[in-house]
């Protein structure tokens, strides 16, 4: 558990070490049809201040842009049930591939539930990428 010393909010990251080049990642990340395959039906577009919604059978998630680095960083607001949180993802270039960073950040002491969710719900969704990296080209 991560949480900021001043407000208390509280934040889920996690890292992999990916044997991808940062390109294939970042089209991952960021091409609606890709991001369905791992994450959500989405309207996504890599455009700074571009409004998009993940919808899943428990419901949505409004989102917008807020910053876009190709191949670098991506940040999005991340708006559902309540609870508004970010999302960023960083991608770093290493020797045998990408080092993937994905924080979400801002869930408050009373969100546990949420946080909760998060916590339990990134792993599977970054499984669910990584098998999608490893049958695409």
């Amino acid at each position: 558990m991560t949480a900021d010393p001043a407000t208390g909010a509280l934040a889920v990251i996690i890292e992999r070490e990916m044997p991808f080049p940062p390109e294939k990642l970042w089209r991952a990340l960021t091409e609606p049809h890709l991001i369905e395959e791992w994450l959500m039906t989405n309207d996504f577009q890599p455009v700074a201040h571009h409004r998009f919604s993940l919808r899943a059978d428990w419901g949505t998630v409004e989102c917008e842009v807020l910053e876009v680095e190709p191949n670098q960083k991506l940040s999005y607001s991340w708006n559902a049930l309540g609870v508004e949180t970010v999302v960023t993802w960083t991608l770093a270039p290493t020797r045998t591939g990408t080092h993937l960073r994905m924080e979400q950040t801002g869930f408050r002491p009373d969100q546990q539930q949420a946080y909760s969710g998060a916590q339990h719900g990134w792993p599977r969704f970054f499984a669910n990428l990584e098998q999608l990296l490893a049958r695409t080209a």
